[in-house]
């Protein structure tokens, strides 16, 4: 069975939301905190799971383009700065398909550090 592909990548008038729908009809929203928080880059990920970072103040974050990588991802240019993460198809299904647990243990861990968002 082949991997979902996308049909549409959407930024919100406002840059905070991306809409991503795909070719089995699947279709989810995503901020633009949540996907900064966790850019899949080494920056955030690290080369290793101890070394992953929680990525603390970026409540008003915002997407300044997005960028096709080839046919297999897109980069997401943020107005932090951050811009080195590669969104494959396949992790911007996994954070659209889990979006909530993810962004729960997200809020948890800067809980649990006495981060806020």
């Amino acid at each position: 069975m082949a991997e979902p592909w996308p049909t549409e990548i959407k930024l919100s008038k406002d840059h905070r939301l991306l809409t991503v729908a795909f070719d089995d009809g699947f279709r989810a929203e995503l901020p633009a905190e949540l996907l900064r928080v966790l850019s899949p880059s080494a920056e955030v990920q690290g080369h290793a799971p101890e070394q992953r970072v929680t990525v603390p103040g970026k409540r008003n974050v915002a997407i300044l383009r997005v960028e096709p990588v080839g046919n297999y991802a897109v980069r997401i240019v943020f107005d932090d700065g951050h811009d080195t993460g590669l969104y494959v198809w396949s992790y911007l299904r996994e954070l659209a398909e889990h979006k909530d647990e993810r962004w729960g243990a997200y809020l948890n861990e800067l809980a649990a550090k006495h981060l806020t968002r």
